[in-house]
């Protein structure tokens, strides 16, 4: 169901790139950061050549080798500090083999900084310093910047919607498209199981009896709920955490844009804050992607697993998680086992757990399509295994 309505047109993808690579140790966009796979390519490369495997998936599930061609449109969210640096690494990568015209950028809003006594903090003394107002700043980014009628206009009905640094997203995943149809609901989100309970992400919940399902940052979450288990399941009782992969219909996004401008939602975060007397401490005001969760007549959740599809990059090489090498280990194990799967083998000369190999996403989506490339076959690791 996925694959045909891919390539009908129905399916975009909104990326959300609006942060700089700061805890990575980098000013450029997080998208332009190379994790130290084998080939050297950027979270945003990964996640193009994603995007061209599946419309050749589509195409060819669909026309039965004719050589009809299918075309998903990429939305990319920047912020005035990453929006110039994204475009222009996009145009010097001929956008990773994207026509230029599939791919759209648009900028998220910001926010002014304040005090913890609440006034402005001022970067200079002409200027408020300000922020980006959090992923959150998509539904009505894409409003001003009249894209939800470009959308339409397009004939598009679903969009899919995650995060930059997530080495392992599925972008455009047409499993977790076609199980949205297929339940009909206005939004969806791809969880996966939390590792431990005090693991920092934002749980599912659902307020109330029958109440709307909404998500509770890990910071907002008490210890002992944190911690209790369901006796049914002897699973944690919170045990779903979002990853920042999310569906939604286009009606949805439409009635959401309208809805948030009414009664905005912010979340408090403690930063430092560049200011006339030097880095300070103060409050940036955010809004979150999962917000508008609550607002949605009907929602459902997709569980992944997590080695397959969250590898997250977020801190920087000796940080105790989450890092460049963390998330370059989870994926050369994840492909590793596909080219085992597929009837390859490997040598190595360092310890396995240490290596692997890296499939080209040109090569396969999800570890489909490997027999003809890999069986027999020996690989010494690290490499990259393209076409």
């Amino acid at each position: 169901m996925g694959l045909k309505a891919i390539s009908d047109g129905k399916l975009a993808v909104v990326l959300l790139s609006g942060g700089q690579g700061t805890r990575l140790g980098s000013s450029d966009p997080k998208g332009c950061f190379n994790i130290g796979l084998p080939s050297g390519k950027s979270l945003f490369q990964l996640q193009a050549e994603r995007i061209l495997c599946v419309q050749r998936l589509a195409a060819q599930a669909l026309s039965e080798g004719s050589g009809s061609s299918v075309s998903i449109h990429w939305y990319i969210m920047t912020s005035p500090f990453t929006h110039d640096s994204t475009r222009f690494f996009f145009e010097n990568h001929k956008y990773f083999g994207l026509e230029a015209d599939q791919v759209t950028f648009f900028q998220q809003g910001t926010i002014p900084c304040v005090s913890k006594d609440g006034r402005f903090i001022m970067e200079t003394p002409f200027r408020v310093a300000k922020a980006p107002g959090g992923n959150g700043g998509v539904y009505s980014a894409l409003k001003y910047s009249k894209l939800l009628e470009d959308m339409a206009s397009r004939g598009i009905k679903y969009v899919d919607c995650y995060g930059v640094d997530n080495a392992l997203v599925r972008v455009a995943d047409p499993a977790f498209l076609g199980y949205f149809i297929d339940k009909g609901v206005a939004a969806a989100a791809k969880v996966v199981r939390k590792a431990y309970p005090q693991e920092k992400v934002g749980v599912f919940v659902r307020q109330g009896k029958g109440g709307p399902l909404t998500v509770v940052e890990y910071s907002e979450l008490d210890q002992s709920l944190a911690s209790a288990v369901n006796q049914q399941t002897g699973r944690l009782r919170f045990c779903w955490s979002n990853v920042c992969l999310h569906m939604f219909s286009l009606d949805f996004l439409n009635q959401v844009a309208n809805g948030l401008e009414k009664d905005s939602i912010y979340h408090l975060a403690e930063k430092r804050i560049p200011s006339i007397h030097g880095d300070t401490m103060g409050l940036k005001l955010e809004q979150f992607i999962f917000d508008a969760f609550p607002y949605a007549p009907s929602t459902a959740l997709f569980e992944v697993p997590r080695e397959e599809e969250f590898a997250p990059v977020k801190n920087a090489n000796g940080s105790n998680f989450d890092t460049p090498e963390s998330a370059r280990l989870l994926v050369l194990r994840l492909h590793t086992r596909w080219v085992v799967a597929a009837g390859g083998f490997l040598t190595h000369s360092v310890p396995l757990y240490a290596t692997g190999v890296e499939v080209s996403p040109l090569c396969s989506y999800a570890g489909e399509n490997l027999e003809a490339i890999c069986r027999g076959r020996t690989f010494h690791a690290p490499c990259e295994i393209t076409f």
